[in-house]
């Protein structure tokens, strides 16, 4: 039996969809499944236990005492232009903390997820490696991750297997509820769908140019299937992991494979990045996997082109979930 926060979301629902696959259908959901109606297609047609509204999940795990064998901590507020550092406190931090806690009582194994926003401009590197307190995130989301991750390497008691996984740029599936968030490709996608053409941020740097950009973007199939490793393999290296495909490439490139993918000539013009997101932009990311590497995953990561090809033919087109 597993329990699975943040299961109505982009990465939470695929991951339902993956364990599935493979007849795993003891699952504990856990979301907020009353305000965000748009998220109820994400878990259609697909088999769990039960779910459990997130504001009363610590009663109810206090009061079931579930035989479980993991959990998959991917519950989270994730937008990086929110500003509310309260909220990110109390979603991303102190929700966080109840849910380690518990796991390190009950000795119950655990995969969460940080995020490569806690590498900043990435000036520090992105070694998974660095001690939280040597990083500077760019926004409040990413110094809740940050916050989180220096607390539980320091916390003097931790569950039996734990695995921090700092999620680098996931596209596919079952993003259509993110809006403003969703990855380039949906957006790409929409846009040609809508005027043939796309548009991407203008670079705000004289050292890279237009579209030259860079990001490590990671399917999120891949990404399910790292969650789902260590969990059942348990690595004996406990602590925080990269989760990148470790190799940048432009949002040029990704914007092209959509266009590819759709049977399009790529017709790509340059706007200016908003206001608000300007200076706190991250122009490059690349995971270091080397960690991860080491601890046996040695699986092959799917191609930026693959991974655009199979989101867009099988699932943006059609309007499918996973």
């Amino acid at each position: 039996m597993y329990l699975i926060t943040g299961a109505n979301g982009f990465i939470g629902s695929v991951l339902v969809g993956y364990l599935n696959a493979r007849g795993i259908t003891d699952l504990i959901l856990v979301d907020d499944f009353v305000h965000y109606p748009d998220k109820t297609p994400n878990l259609e047609e697909k088999d769990y236990l039960v779910k459990v509204e997130r504001t009363t999940l610590f009663p109810i795990w206090d009061q079931e005492q579930w035989p479980l064998r993991g959990v998959y901590h991917l519950g989270a507020r994730t937008d990086t232009t929110e500003t509310d550092e309260v909220l990110f406190r109390e979603l991303n931090l102190d929700y966080s903390k109840q849910i380690w806690e518990r796991c390190a009582m009950l000795n119950i194994p655990l995969v969460y997820a940080s995020s490569a926003a806690t590498y900043g401009d990435g000036d520090r590197g992105f070694s998974d490696e660095t001690a939280a307190v040597d990083l500077d995130p760019l926004n409040a989301y990413g110094r809740s991750k940050n916050d989180f991750d220096a607390w539980a390497v320091t916390y003097p008691t931790a569950p039996p297997h734990w695995y921090g996984l700092k999620f680098f740029n996931v596209y596919g599936p079952n993003e259509y509820h993110k809006g403003r968030m969703a990855s380039v490709v949906w957006h790409t996608f929409r846009q040609v769908k809508a005027t043939e053409g796309m548009k991407l941020f203008r670079s705000h740097r004289d050292d890279v140019a237009d579209g030259q950009q860079s990001r490590d973007f990671i399917y999120v199939m891949d990404v399910c299937r790292v969650c789902h490793w260590l969990m059942e393999t348990q690595p004996d290296d406990n602590g925080i992991y990269n989760l990148g495909t470790g190799r940048a490439r432009a949002f040029r490139d990704l914007a092209e494979a959509t266009f590819r993918a759709m049977e399009r000539e790529p017709r790509i013009t340059y706007i200016d990045t908003p206001a608000d997101l300007r200076e706190k932009y991250q122009y490059f990311t690349e995971a270091d996997i080397g960690k991860l590497r080491r601890a046996g995953y040695d699986e092959p990561f799917t191609s930026l082109e693959d991974g655009v090809s199979d989101y867009v033919r099988n699932f943006l087109r059609p309007g499918a979930y996973y």
